[in-house]
This record gives structure tokens, C-alpha cells and sequence, in this order.
């Protein structure tokens, strides 16, 4: 079976998530944008082996602690789609720009693409490229438990902004109502900020992509 335990992190608040399989304890971390020492104490609260790091998108909120989890306990990165490597290249700008600590550096071992999967002992999870908010962005679907892990690409009540660079709008639509709704009405989503929802409620609700 696959579990997952959310931890809002950094001044922005960002959804970090825990995600483990409890038949071996193996567990991954996604979007560890800060905060290392918080998670780090729920993984041991819980007594997780933390296996690996995933990444929707490099934002800094999202991304801004990857390189240094990376580093402290040599873990490999995966995500998010190569669109995303000049945002992984600012991350030491973005961090002095909305004062974060200092990003380090890193390279992913593996990029994602639409359509790959993603393992963690024994629970795989299915990738989809969702750009818009940022060309590389990328979410985790895993139907076994009906959840998504859709980063910033769609909130309650609300969807991810465009106007950051190569951010586009019509991109981002298309990636929620082509790659988001066919996961099914009953899937819950775990957004980059705020509570959870369903994409029935958002397909219902939504003032951006209600009705769609």
C-alpha cells in the first residue's frame, strides 16, 4: 500500500510531500523545497528509509532544498522534464531573489517524460508532462490510491500562474483538461500550495477551468 504525509514548508508554504510504500518502508520525498531538518525528523518519526528525491518543477520553493537533501544523504534526483534545466540553472538567483538560503546546485539523474513511471519499493507511480505553469513540469498520478501529485499546475479553487518566464497559459489549460481530467473525477490532488481537492470539485467549481 501506498502512504503520504504533506508538510508545508519554506515562507511560501509549499506542499512538500512524503510518499512511501509500507510494505518495505521505502520512501521518497517530493519537492523538498526547504526546511530539511522538519522532513528529515518526520522520516525518522515515522522510520522511513528515504530512498529517493522527485521534483515536479524547479521552482525555488519547490526545488530550493533538492541539492543539499541530495548531497546530506546521496540520494539521486529524478524530475522534472528537461524544459525545466534553465530554472534548475537560476536556482542560486531565485534563492538571493526571494530570500531563501542559497540552492545548491545539481543535476538530476534522470529526467522524466510524459508517459515514464516512477518506483518506490513496491509502488509505481505514472508520470505526465503538465507544462505551463513552467515548460518542465511534471505530476505523479498514483491510481492505486486515487491521489496526484500535481505540484503547481492546478490549486483549490484556483490553477498555477503563467506569467513567470516561458510560462504559458493556453499550455497550462490544455495540461489539465487533457492529462489531469482523464486520471478520473474521483482523483484527490495533493497541489503545490494549500488544501487538497478533487477534479470533480474543480471541474465543477474551478472559475479557471470549470465546466471543462
Amino acid at each position: 500500500m501506498l502512504h503520504y504525509h504533506t508538510l508545508p514548508v519554506t515562507a511560501f508554504q509549499q506542499n512538500c510531500s512524503l510518499v512511501w510504500c509500507d510494505a518495505t518502508q521505502a520512501a521518497t520525498v517530493i519537492d523538498p523545497g526547504g526546511d530539511l531538518d522538519r522532513v528529515l525528523a518526520e522520516v525518522e518519526r515515522r522510520g522511513l528509509r528515504l530512498e529517493q528525491i522527485w521534483l515536479t518543477h524547479a521552482h525555488i520553493d519547490h526545488a530550493g532544498g533538492a541539492g543539499e537533501l541530495a548531497e546530506r544523504l546521496s540520494l539521486p534526483i529524478t524530475g522534472p522534464h528537461p524544459g525545466d534545466q534553465f530554472w534548475i540553472d537560476g536556482l542560486a538567483q531565485q534563492s538571493a531573489m526571494f530570500g531563501f538560503p542559497p540552492a545548491r546546485p545539481f543535476t538530476p539523474a534522470r529526467w522524466l517524460h510524459d508517459g515514464d513511471t516512477v518506483q518506490i519499493g513496491e509502488e509505481t507511480l505514472h508520470v505526465r508532462h503538465c507544462p505551463g505553469h513552467t515548460p518542465g513540469h511534471v505530476v505523479f498520478h498514483a491510481p492505486q490510491i486515487g491521489r496526484a501529485f500535481v505540484g503547481d499546475v492546478l490549486f483549490a479553487g484556483s490553477i498555477g500562474r503563467t506569467d513567470f518566464p516561458q510560462g504559458n497559459h493556453q499550455q497550462l489549460i490544455d495540461s489539465i483538461t487533457q492529462r489531469l481530467w482523464p486520471m478520473g473525477d474521483a482523483t484527490v490532488f495533493i497541489p503545490g500550495h494549500g488544501p487538497e481537492s478533487s477534479f470533480a470539485r474543480e471541474r465543477q467549481s474551478n472559475p479557471y477551468v470549470g465546466g471543462t
